[in-house]
């Protein structure tokens, strides 16, 4: 088995549990506030990481170029502006229809792919991140109880297009830190991945932090004070980073992606095998297709 498929596991994985954590905090905290803490509380972890990779693991320090800290810098903004879109895409009356179009991501992070890093795509790779796509928008579509004639008629909508900004904004952090991590040109997959997640994770922390302090300065004080489940957030969330900058280090990011939708299936297992919730047709659909595509793209490498 490749080595970007057990480490894009244990970033879904990881991803999952911070979910789980953040939507503990989602009545304590803001929305912006919940999305911060996944920075705030993840630089330090960060550092620790990068430094043990250098002192203990005895791995050299990159040299930074000016289009690694671009390309930092672009997939920090695109992350940070990922979730200011999504908290204004909940305030439309249909945001439904436009998360639902928010879940093409993975078809966008395979086109900027190409378009900025010149990524290609076997046959089977493409069909598989098709397959998973579908899965993950009928899953979406159970979840919110929409209908496939809704969707249709909601195409023309305001909601429509930001939930595919949305969906731009997260694919294209994606491919910016693959580019980041391969411009340093760096004979070493786990330190480059460590060297460009600590950069870009503390860009986001000023970022966002600058951007709180000045427009929610009570969210930014919230987040201080609820730093015991915050800290569990930062830790879950500093796990998931550093398995996805691997994996996207390793291979290419709509590969990577595609393996991800198992977060889905991770997800699903535990409400209706731990917390018994019930699941429509449409959900076992949109889970049965997600996994087709991940089988497809598995056995297809």
């Amino acid at each position: 088995m490749e080595a970007w498929i057990p480490i894009t596991i244990a970033g879904a994985f990881f991803q999952n549990l911070r979910s789980a954590v953040q939507k503990h905090l989602k009545g304590r905290l803001s929305t912006l506030g919940a999305a911060y803490v996944r920075f705030f509380y993840a630089w330090p972890f960060a550092l620790i990481y990068v430094f043990g990779l250098n002192q203990i693991g005895g791995a050299a320090w990159p040299e930074p170029n000016l289009t690694f800290l671009a390309y930092c810098l672009a997939g920090g903004l695109s992350q940070i502006l990922f979730t200011v879109t999504l908290v204004w895409l909940f305030s439309f009356r249909n945001f439904a229809v436009g998360t639902t179009f928010s879940k093409t991501e993975t078809v966008q992070v395979a086109l900027l792919g190409f378009l900025l890093l010149g990524d290609t795509l076997s046959w089977a790779a493409a069909a598989a991140i098709a397959i998973s796509m579908v899965g993950v928008m009928v899953l979406s579509l159970g979840q919110s109880k929409l209908s496939i004639r809704a969707l249709g008629t909601g195409l023309r909508e305001r909601s429509t297009l930001v939930g595919v900004l949305c969906g731009a904004f997260l694919g294209a952090s994606v491919v910016f830190f693959r580019g980041a991590a391969l411009s340093l040109g760096y004979d070493g997959v786990v330190m480059a991945a460590a060297f460009s997640l600590t950069v870009a994770v503390v860009m986001q922390t000023v970022l966002m932090g600058l951007y709180l302090a000045i427009r929610e300065p009570r969210t930014l004080l919230a987040v201080i004070v609820e730093w015991r489940w915050s800290l569990m957030v930062g830790l879950a969330g500093i796990g998931a980073s550093i398995a996805w900058f691997t994996a996207f280090t390793m291979q290419n990011a709509a590969y990577v992606r595609a393996l991800g939708q198992i977060e889905l299936v991770f997800t699903f297992f535990v409400s209706v095998v731990i917390f018994r919730e019930t699941s429509n047709r449409m959900e076992v659909i949109g889970i049965l297709l997600v996994v087709a595509g991940i089988l497809t793209l598995v056995l297809g490498r």
